[in-house]
């Protein structure tokens, strides 16, 4: 397994490929966050922003989403995987915000984590992005490299990736950390043909040492870390 220096210098290295890394699902607030991370599940960051696009034009508050027909608001996110529940968490969670939290998000990840079609993930991101509060939210970005690179078991569940990583990542760096790894994995460290033969984290990694063994990597052209 991988070790904390071992870690930390992958993260210098990832710092340096992605200085900027970010939440790239644009939102207003963070109720627009919950809503766009909520529609995030099993699709794309970037069908999310053409679909909310047009919703949060129409859309402004918990009260919106409840003006109108479940079959409505299906309608408007129908290029959504798996639209019709999310549109059934969507208007169960802003009838709670509602009810119980005066329309308002929660800052806490506990009660955030109650609310209709929000798990651990995107309470994390919500958390971290919306209110600044140290969080690391595990994405299938953030589990992969971590478990290509050696840092976590291939058996680790989301929850116990999510404490190595905090275990081994200064709670200060955790947001950080969390969208430099998504765009490591997003833009370099991708499921199908990973960068391995431009990847400067090549000598550290558990998975490009096994596709070498296999013929996968051109060494000639990796760039490697002292």
């Amino acid at each position: 397994m991988m070790t904390k220096k071992e870690w930390l210098a992958c993260l210098e290295e990832m710092d340096h490929m992605f200085p900027d890394a970010h939440c790239e699902l644009i939102h207003r607030n963070p109720f627009d966050l919950v809503i766009a991370v909520l529609l995030s599940a099993q699709c794309t960051d970037k069908l999310v922003n053409k679909v909310t696009a047009d919703l949060f034009e129409k859309y402004h508050t918990p009260e919106d989403y409840l003006s109108v027909p479940l079959e409505e608001l299906q309608q408007d996110i129908r290029s959504i995987g798996l639209f019709r529940n999310k549109a059934k968490n969507i208007q169960a969670l802003s009838r709670i915000l509602i009810e119980q939290h005066g329309g308002r998000v929660p800052e806490d990840r506990d009660v955030l984590m109650t609310l209709p079609g929000v798990g651990r993930k995107t309470a994390n991101v919500v958390v971290s992005v919306a209110f600044n509060k140290p969080a690391l939210a595990v994405d299938t970005h953030v589990e992969r490299v971590s478990k290509r690179l050696g840092l976590c078991r291939w058996k680790d569940s989301p929850l116990q990736v999510e404490e190595t990583i905090m275990k081994k990542t200064p709670a200060e760096d955790w947001s950080k950390t969390h969208h430099q790894i998504i765009f490591f994995g997003r833009y370099h460290c991708k499921a199908q043909n990973p960068g391995c033969h431009v990847c400067p984290l090549f000598d550290r990694c558990r998975e490009g040492k096994k596709r070498d063994k296999k013929g996968l990597v051109k060494h000639d052209a990796v760039t490697k870390i002292n």
